[in-house]
């Protein structure tokens, strides 16, 4: 999606489940403006944040003019070859998840086949034809993210299945979350960049203040949630060191965004139950009872 809109207005890790909550981006194809909707990723839910977060992604299915299914083509074409390690059987899990829902769902999807950049393109034909043979596509696409590549191509089909009405945002809005959610979205990225093995999927970001000073720049407290008090060290490093890393290279990317200078104080607290925080779904716009 932030090739699409051709800035980040989402956050990127290795970490398969980055996403938590529905991102709203704007892009301009031509005459037509359309809302993408980055979902959370569907897989099998274990917890009350992963049912929410499947939950929220189905909804997002329901309500579109249209879909795009996004697959890892690396790790299919590795697993067609009896290959795959266990974060691409993981994946083949999701995505096996993922038919069943769009047969359910009943419309037609367009698939967009991620990382062909790293692929021969025998390996790209030949699973490109297997998929488009479950019956659940009428468009397949190769792309690469990182590259950029066949971009164009998925703007266009996306363009001509836009209905016929107003734009829903200003010509030069590119996405539609606060900015004080986007910093702690970064500042999470950063902890998922840094702390993808201890524990990521473990901790949350939350602004608490967010001052603008009389100088232009910007005073924004944060809070680094985890759950048990190990995780704290764990947060906070050697001599601050991890900390410290999160926290600047949070700071960098937010001042980026904003075009302004930035004073980024995080600190790191334990609240050992807050997946269960009520509040917190309806702050991410996540059903807390699904």
């Amino acid at each position: 999606m932030n090739g699409l809109v051709g800035q980040k207005v989402s956050i990127v890790t290795q970490k398969v489940q980055t996403t938590r909550f529905p991102v709203r981006g704007v892009m301009i194809e031509q005459r037509a403006q359309i809302v993408l909707v980055d979902t959370p990723g569907v897989f099998v839910p274990k917890r009350r944040l992963d049912r929410a977060m499947v939950a929220s992604a189905w909804g997002g299915a329901a309500d579109a003019d249209a879909l795009v299914h996004v697959v890892d083509a690396l790790a299919a074409s590795r697993m067609r070859e009896g290959r795959g390690d266990g974060a691409d059987k993981k994946t083949h899990e999701d995505v096996q998840y993922v038919f069943e829902g769009l047969q359910k769902h009943g419309g037609k999807a367009i698939l967009a086949l991620n990382k062909v950049d790293v692929l021969e393109r025998a390996k790209l034909l030949e699973l490109s034809k297997s998929f488009f043979e479950i019956g659940i596509y009428d468009e397949v696409v190769m792309i690469s993210a990182l590259k950029l590549s066949g971009l164009k191509r998925l703007k266009e089909l996306l363009a001509s299945r836009m209905p016929v009405g107003p734009w829903l945002y200003p010509e030069e809005q590119a996405a539609d979350t606060p900015m004080r959610v986007m910093a702690a979205e970064i500042t999470r990225e950063k902890v998922f960049l840094r702390l993808h093995e201890e524990l990521p999927y473990q901790a949350t970001v939350e602004t608490d203040i967010w001052t603008e000073k009389t100088d232009g720049s910007v005073r924004i407290e944060q809070t680094l949630y985890v759950m048990r008090e190990g995780h704290k060290g764990i947060a906070i490093g050697k001599g601050g060191e991890t900390l410290k890393w999160i926290s600047q290279q949070a700071r960098k990317e937010i001042a980026e965004a904003i075009e302004r200078r930035v004073h980024l104080f995080l600190h790191v607290k334990v609240r050992k139950n807050w997946i269960e925080d009520r509040s917190l779904y309806s702050a991410m716009g996540l059903d807390f009872d699904v």
